[in-house]
């Protein structure tokens, strides 16, 4: 097997002495072993090759919606080795309708660095682990206790809610100087026994009662030490990030049917839904009243849907609003029934798939929503 490389510690003096407070992690620690979260599929092993994979799945996402996907994927590749050698569209189909679909492309290219770096063994070493593709700073962190108990800090979303309420932190923890404050903490809390306990329990403390929205104080066991709960700010803490007025994106998708088959594009693996199936765009267009008509007598659109076979029907599915981190984007649809189809070059980036077998493609949310109610219109006419 080969060596793992380790890079030289590092010491931060400052953190220990400004936060160090050993009664914190002997109390977080006694918490999760009687009353924390011990039956996730994920907490069953020491694999550090299941444990990425579950740290990656929670990245922004529920424990709920991880479930299973995460058994979908290890009945899938069982292996990092498995993982690394399937094609990426494969990968996707597993992923699609989790979202985030960076997640899941490097997903596939750490696996595949960990097979010809490391010989298909994950570092045990946290900043070797955070040089890998999707990996930051806490997730390496996370991975690292949990598989080696290696004594190292995380700092997710739930973490700093528990510091933000606990210490009474009156910043937004999005902001560097705040984040570095808190990163010191996280070093100095660091307990010299069990840090698997320790690291759940910042995690399920978070996710069971230290809530965004109506914590459960009353179960907590740092009530008696919270300084939002002794100031009645806990929903003044943490400090939300200022608002930011989102925007507002349109786009128009042609939904293509002949046959009982839909055409599909392949998007590029860059920009939104990279890497997936989805429904051919069509840009420039305005909403309009008469929009069907103006779809029959534009040239472009004609030409467009035209290469693809002879227009029978057209009609306007109803719209679809879907939002995303920083814009909500309403998806406008023009159905085309065609009377018959063209042959498509084998290079071509679109394909003809069956609309009854569409689930088991990867396709973004909105699109299978778009043609999961197709499909549903069309099972009630034919009832």
């Amino acid at each position: 097997m080969k060596k793992q490389l380790s890079l030289p510690p590092q010491r931060d003096n400052q953190s220990d002495s400004i936060y160090f407070d050993p009664s914190f992690s002997a109390a977080l620690i006694a918490w999760q072993r009687e009353h924390g979260r011990h039956a996730l599929p994920w907490q069953k092993t020491c694999d550090a090759y299941r444990i990425w994979l579950s740290e990656i799945m929670l990245q922004q996402t529920q424990v709920a919606a991880v479930i299973p996907y995460y058994e979908r994927f290890l009945h899938r590749f069982p292996t990092v080795r498995s993982l690394a050698a399937a094609p990426i569209e494969d990968v996707m189909t597993l992923w699609s309708g989790l979202g985030y679909y960076t997640r899941a492309r490097n997903l596939h290219r750490c696996a595949q660095q960990v097979v010809h770096q490391y010989e298909g063994e994950f570092p045990s070493d946290p900043r070797l682990l955070q040089e890998l593709p999707g990996i930051g700073r806490s997730t390496a962190a996370a991975i690292s206790a949990f598989a080696y108990e290696t004594k190292a800090a995380i700092l997710d979303g739930n973490v700093k809610r528990v510091f933000a309420r606990v210490f009474g932190i009156d910043a937004y923890p999005g902001l560097k100087q705040v984040e570095n404050q808190l990163w010191l903490r996280a070093e100095a809390l660091l307990p010299s026994y069990d840090i698997r306990s320790y690291t759940q329990g910042l995690m399920d403390l978070g996710a069971t009662l230290c809530t965004r929205s109506k914590p459960a104080c009353g179960r907590c066991p740092f009530q008696t030490r919270c300084i939002a709960f002794a100031e009645q700010r806990t929903a003044e803490l943490p400090v939300k990030k200022p608002k930011r007025e989102q925007k507002e994106k349109q786009t128009w998708m042609f939904l293509l049917e002949h046959d009982g088959d839909i055409l599909l594009e392949q998007r590029p693996m860059s920009g939104i839904w990279g890497g997936l199936l989805s429904l051919p765009e069509f840009a420039g267009m305005q909403e309009s009243s008469s929009i069907t008509q103006i779809a029959l007598d534009s040239p472009e659109i004609q030409q467009f849907a035209m290469q693809f076979g002879e227009i029978h029907t057209c009609s306007k599915l109803p719209s679809l609003s879907h939002g995303f981190t920083h814009f909500r984007l309403q998806i406008d649809v023009l159905y085309f029934h065609l009377a018959n189809r063209t042959t498509l070059l084998s290079d071509s980036r679109y394909a003809w798939a069956p609309l009854k077998q569409l689930e088991q493609l990867a396709l973004p949310a909105p699109v299978k929503t778009i043609l999961q109610e197709l499909a549903v219109g069309r099972d009630r006419l034919q009832a």
